[in-house]
C-alpha cells in the first residue's frame, strides 16, 4: 500500500502540457482554481454560506475562527476559557468538530487520528483568509475525514494587484493584547508576488489558568502568468495555553467569583495549603508547507496539484496528586508502593504528507472535475515522567520510559464530479467519491496495554442533485448524498484495551467490533435575492445508521466501550434573511428549528450506594433503556439577529460617514450534556449579545481604523458547554448526575487600532 501511494503521487506530478493561445482574464481563474475542488459553485445543489475576508477581519480581534463564524446558520461556538482566545470549538447542526471536514486551500486540516481540528493550534487564522465557505450537510468534501454535518473550506489563495501593508493592535479585558502585521508586493510585472503576515495574542483568560500565548505566521511566494501559477505557502502556528478542560460544578455559575474557579494543577503543600502548579499547560507547534502548481491549458481545461507537508509536535504538562508509581509504568514495588505527587508530560510528534491533484473541464453547459488525494499520517504518542515528590530532583527521570505508541494512517481518495445544464434554467449534479483508509497502531498506552491494531476501510460516497434558477433572483435545489465515517483513534482505543485484557484473563471472543458510521443526507432549499433583500429556506434530513456513542458500558475487564447505535437522525429547517432597509440600516437574521434524536438509547451506569454518607461502589452496572432521546449538545432552536447602522453613510462631506455600529443577538436553545435527557446534566437556553462601533479615517496615503467591541453586552451569566458523569443509585433506583460546565465571560471590552495602505 505504501508503494502504491507514492507511485501514484509521482505519476500525478507530470501532466502532459498542452499549448494554445493565451486568452485574457485567465489570471482570475488560476487564482481561484486552488480551492475550487472542495467548494460548491453558485449552481451546485448544496447548502452553504460564504464569508469574505473583509467580514472575518471586521470581527472582534479576540475571536478565533469558530467564534468568528458564530452568527452563521446552525452554528454554536464555545471557548473553554470563557473568551475568544485559547481552546475554541464549534458545532454545526449539532455535529461536533470531529464530524466537520475542514480544508485549507483544498488540503484537509483534520487530525488524522482524532478527526478533530484544534483551532488553538492555528490562532488568528481569520486575518489570513481571503474567504471561507461553510457547507452544511455532507457537502462536496473530496478528501479527508467524512463530513458528517458540515465542511469548512478556507482559502488563503488570493493575489492582489497592488502592494499593501497593515498593522492591527488590540487591547481589552483580562489583560488581553493582540497584534498583527501584514505586507505584500502585489502582482509584479514579471508575475511574482510575496505576502507575509504575523500575529500574536496574549490573555490572562476569564477563568483561572485560562491564559493563552498564541502566535501565527503566514508567508507565500508565488509566480503567475496567463497560463501558469506556482505558489509556495508556509503557515505556522504556536500555542501555549493553560489547561481548562476540567470545567466547574454548575452551582458555581451563579457566583461571579466562584464561576472563575479551575482545579487544573491544584495540590496541597506539606502544610496542607492549597497550591497551584504554574505550568499545567497545553503546548503545540505546527508548520504547514504547501507547494501548488496550476496550469490553464485553454479556456476550458485547468489542472492543479498541491503537495502539503505538516509537522506538529507538542505536549500536555500536568501535576497529579495521590498517584502511584505503577500508574506511570514503574516496576511493581518501586518506591515501596507509596503514593505521591507527579509532574508528567503526554506528548505528540507527527508528520502529515498530502498530495492533491485534480483536473477540471468546463464549457458553457458542462463542468467535470476529477481528482485524487493521497495522504500519510505518522504520529507518535509519548509519555514522560518529569518529577515525583518521593524521588525528588536528583532522580534521573530520563532513564524511565512511561509509554510510546505510534499511529500510521494512510488514505487514498478519488472522485469525479459533474454539473450539466440540460436547460438554461436547470443544473444536474452528480458526484462519486472512493475513499480507502488503512490504519496501523502499535505500542503501549499510558496504562501499559499495547495498542497493536490494524484495520482498513473502503467507502463509496455518492451525491446527486438538481438546482433550478429560472431567473437571476431565485434558486431552488434538492440533493441526496450518502457518506461513511470510520471510527477515530479514541473510538477504538478502549476496545483494543478491552480485547487485550480479556485475553489476559482467559476470556475469548472479545475484540474491536466497531462499525463505520453511515449517513443519508437529503437537502431541499430555496433562495431569493434582490438589490435590497435576500431570503432562503432549507429543509434537511440527516439520517444516521450505526452512529458511534459513548454509552457508559464497561466490558468484563472494566473498560469503557463505545457502541454503534443502530438508528438516529437530525432533521430541521433553516431560515435566513437579510434586508437593506435604508442605505444606512441593514438587518440580518437566521433561525434553525430541528429535532436531533436517537431512536432507542441504552445507557450502562455504575451502581453505587451510600455508607455513612459516603458514595460506595457496589459492583456491576445497571442497564437503563431511555427509548427515544435527544442527542447531546444538539439544541432544537438556534437563531440570531444582527442590526448594522451607518448613520452618516450618505453624507458625502461628513467625516463621520464611515462610522458604523452593529449589535447582534445569538440565541441557543436548551442542550443536554449526555444522551439521557437528564435535566441535571443540561445547558439551559441562553441569549448573548455583542456590540461593535468602528470608524475609519482616510489619511490620503492610508487608512486609520478604530474599533470598540463589547462582548456579552447584557452581562448574561451563562455557560455554553460541559460534560457529565452519571451513576445509578441503587438505594433510590435513580440516576445521579455529576456535570462539569464551562462558564463564559461576563461583559468584557476590546479596543482595536489599525492602519493599512
Amino acid at each position: 500500500m505504501r508503494g502504491f501511494l507514492f507511485s501514484a503521487a509521482l505519476i500525478t506530478l507530470f501532466p502532459v502540457a498542452v499549448q494554445g493561445t493565451e486568452p485574457e482574464g485567465i489570471v482570475d481563474k488560476l487564482d481561484s482554481a486552488v480551492v475550487s475542488t472542495s467548494r460548491a459553485g453558485k449552481s451546485t445543489p448544496v447548502t452553504y454560506t460564504m464569508v469574505s475576508g473583509e467580514e472575518l477581519r471586521a470581527v472582534n480581534p479576540m475571536s478565533s475562527l469558530p467564534m468568528a463564524l458564530a452568527l452563521q446558520p446552525s452554528v454554536v461556538t464555545v471557548n473553554e476559557g470563557g473568551t475568544g482566545l485559547g481552546y475554541s470549538k464549534m458545532t454545526v447542526r449539532g455535529s461536533k468538530g470531529s464530524q466537520i471536514n475542514v480544508t485549507l486551500n483544498g488540503i484537509t486540516l483534520n487530525d488524522a487520528e482524532s478527526q478533530e481540528v484544534f483551532w488553538v493550534n492555528i490562532p488568528a487564522l481569520s486575518g489570513l483568509l481571503s474567504s471561507v465557505q461553510l457547507q452544511r450537510g455532507l457537502g462536496t468534501s473530496a478528501s479527508g475525514p467524512g463530513a458528517f454535518g458540515a465542511s469548512i473550506n478556507m482559502s488563503t489563495a488570493s493575489v492582489g494587484a497592488d502592494p499593501y501593508a497593515s498593522v492591527d493592535l488590540g487591547y481589552g479585558s483580562y489583560d488581553t493584547f493582540t497584534a498583527s502585521a501584514a505586507a505584500g508586493t502585489g502582482l509584479t510585472r514579471k508575475g511574482l508576488y510575496f505576502d507575509f503576515a504575523y500575529s500574536r495574542g496574549l490573555t490572562d483568560g476569564y477563568i483561572r489558568n485560562a491564559f493563552a500565548d498564541v502566535q501565527s505566521a503566514f508567508a507565500v511566494l508565488g509566480w503567475m502568468n496567463e497560463r501558469n501559477s506556482l505558489r509556495l505557502t508556509w503557515l505556522y502556528g504556536d500555542q501555549h495555553t493553560g489547561i481548562t478542560w476540567h470545567g466547574v460544578d454548575p452551582w458555581r455559575n451563579d457566583d461571579p467569583v466562584a464561576r472563575r474557579y479551575n482545579p487544573a494543577g491544584e495540590y496541597l503543600d506539606p502544610y496542607g495549603n492549597v497550591r497551584y502548579y504554574d505550568n499545567d499547560t497545553d503546548n503545540y507547534t505546527q508548520h504547514h508547507l504547501q507547494l501548488n502548481y496550476t496550469r490553464q491549458f485553454d479556456e476550458n481545461l485547468v489542472w492543479t496539484t498541491t503537495f502539503n507537508w505538516t509537522k506538529g509536535d507538542g505536549y500536555y504538562e500536568n501535576y497529579w496528586s495521590g498517584n502511584s508509581f505503577a500508574d506511570y509504568g514503574f516496576p511493581a514495588g518501586f518506591g515501596d508502593g507509596q503514593e505521591g505527587d507527579f509532574i508528567v508530560q503526554e506528548a505528540m510528534d507527527n508528520t502529515y504528507l498530502v498530495l492533491n491533484s485534480d483536473l477540471k473541464y468546463s464549457s458553457d453547459n458542462l463542468s467535470v472535475t476529477s481528482g485524487i488525494n493521497l495522504s500519510r499520517y505518522n504520529g507518535d504518542h509519548i509519555g514522560k515522567v518529569l518529577w515525583s515528590d518521593i524521588l525528588g530532583d536528583s532522580y534521573d527521570y530520563s532513564s524511565h520510559s512511561w509509554y510510546l505508541n505510534n499511529g500510521l494512517k494512510q488514505e487514498a481518495n478519488a472522485f469525479v464530479r459533474a454539473e450539466y445544464e440540460p436547460l438554461a434554467w436547470m443544473t444536474a449534479y452528480a458526484d462519486l467519491q472512493y475513499r480507502g483508509v488503512w490504519l496501523d497502531m502499535a505500542g503501549p498506552e499510558d496504562d501499559q496495554i499495547p495498542l497493536d491494531y490494524s484495520a482498513d476501510w473502503q467507502f463509496l460516497n455518492p451525491r446527486a442533485g438538481l438546482s433550478f434558477h429560472w431567473d437571476t433572483r431565485q434558486k431552488a435545489y434538492f440533493s441526496a448524498a450518502f457518506g461513511h465515517r470510520e471510527p477515530g483513534r479514541s473510538d477504538i482505543k478502549e476496545n483494543i484495551k478491552n480485547a487485550w485484557s480479556a485475553s489476559q484473563a482467559g476470556i475469548s471472543g472479545e475484540g474491536v467490533s466497531l462499525k463505520p458510521e453511515k449517513m443519508l443526507d437529503l437537502e431541499f432549499g430555496y433562495s431569493y435575492s434582490s438589490e435590497n433583500m435576500s431570503a432562503s429556506a432549507n429543509i434537511y434530513l440527516m439520517e444516521y445508521w450505526d452512529m458511534l456513542l459513548e454509552t457508559g458500558k464497561l466490558s468484563d475487564v472494566g473498560y469503557a466501550i463505545k457502541e454503534n447505535v443502530s438508528r438516529s437522525w437530525r432533521r430541521g429547517i433553516e431560515l435566513a434573511a437579510a434586508w437593506q432597509a435604508f442605505p444606512w440600516l441593514r438587518a440580518d437574521a437566521n433561525l434553525t428549528l430541528s429535532t436531533n434524536m436517537i431512536k432507542d438509547y441504552k445507557a450502562y451506569l455504575d451502581r453505587i450506594t451510600y455508607v455513612d454518607g459516603e458514595m460506595t461502589w457496589i459492583g456491576g452496572q445497571e442497564e437503563l433503556s431511555f427509548g427515544r432521546t435527544v442527542m447531546l449538545m444538539s439544541p432544537s432552536v438556534t437563531g440570531m439577529v444582527r442590526l448594522s447602522v451607518t448613520p452618516w453613510r450618505s453624507t458625502a462631506s461628513n467625516c463621520l460617514k464611515t462610522t458604523s455600529a452593529a449589535i447582534d443577538f445569538k440565541y441557543v436553545g436548551k442542550q443536554y450534556l449526555d444522551n439521557t435527557m437528564t435535566d441535571g446534566s443540561s445547558v439551559p437556553a441562553y441569549m448573548v449579545s455583542n456590540l461593535s462601533v468602528t470608524h475609519e479615517f482616510d489619511l490620503g496615503n492610508g487608512k486609520l481604523g478604530i474599533g470598540a467591541y463589547v462582548n456579552n453586552l447584557f452581562n448574561n451569566m451563562y455557560y455554553a458547554d460541559g460534560w457529565a458523569w452519571n451513576v445509578y443509585n441503587a438505594d433510590t433506583a435513580s440516576v445521579e448526575s455529576y456535570p462539569g460546565i464551562y462558564p463564559q465571560a461576563l461583559r468584557n471590552f476590546m479596543l482595536k487600532v489599525s492602519y493599512r495602505f
